[in-house]
This record gives C-alpha cells, structure tokens and sequence, in this order.
C-alpha cells in the first residue's frame, strides 16, 4: 500500500494536476483550431489557387497495377502526398501562432495585474527623541 499512497501523493500535487488539465484543454483547443484551419481558411486558399483541395495533391512515383479484364487493382500506385504535409503544416503553424497570441495575452494580463502600485504604508509617528532632535536642529539653522 505504500507505493499506492505516493503515487496518490505524487499524482494529487498542484502542479500534476495544472498540467493535465493544460494537456486536455491544449488537445481540445488544437482540435478546434484544426477545424478551422481545414473547414474555414483552407478552402478559400484552395479557391484562389485553382480550386484545389490540398489534401489530394500527390506525386505519383509508380502507377497502379490493375487487371485489364475485371478491371481490379492488383497493386496501389505508390504516391507522395505532399497535399497532405502542406495541409499538416499550416496546421501546426496556425496553432502556433494562436498559443503565441493566446500566451502573450495571459501575459499582458498578469503584467497589468504587477503594475497596480501598493498603497504605500503610512509615515510612522516620530518619537519623542526625534522630535527633540528636529527642534534643535532647527534652532542651530537660526542662530547661523
């Protein structure tokens, strides 16, 4: 039982637990910036350059096999599918940029949150000594 009580120690410290929730809502908010990517800017690029869909651009290296009487494919033809890298990486790239916005944000936020001054604490009283003090410095400054 001791090795089940540190895990549970080790797995309900603040941090485990900040971290998994930043993991599950980073995975959601990558699920929602890929949707966007792929059904919002995606096609109107894929518009503008020949209305194509970058998913099904590919180099075909070797063509496909197939029987001349069933018309069956024997063999897949053998294609790069570059459409789908270049699909991938503005992916990446658009999340990127949204976590870096998104980061500079909280940034910005807790940066203001720093800068609102501290009421500064009140002048303490003077003590008696010091008060004496003043007064007779202040009497040294008139006789000169």
């Amino acid at each position: 039982m001791k090795i089940l009580d540190e895990f549970k120690a080790f797995a309900m410290r603040g941090n485990v637990v900040d971290m998994a929730v930043g993991v599950i809502i980073g995975g959601a908010f990558g699920k929602i910036v890929s949707s966007v990517v792929a059904d919002i800017i995606m096609p109107p690029i894929g518009l503008l350059v020949g209305g194509v869909n970058f998913v099904d651009l590919k180099w075909q290296m070797k063509d496909a096999i197939v029987d001349p009487v069933t018309k069956d494919v024997i063999t897949p033809a053998v294609t790069l599918n570059y459409g789908n890298f270049l699909q991938v990486t503005f992916d990446f790239l658009i999340v990127a940029v949204a976590i870096f916005l998104f980061v500079k944000l909280i940034n910005s936020l807790n940066r203001k949150k720093e800068e609102v001054p501290a009421p500064a604490p009140a002048a303490p009283e003077p003590t008696k000594e010091e008060v004496l003090l003043t007064e007779i410095r202040d009497l040294l400054k008139e006789k000169k």
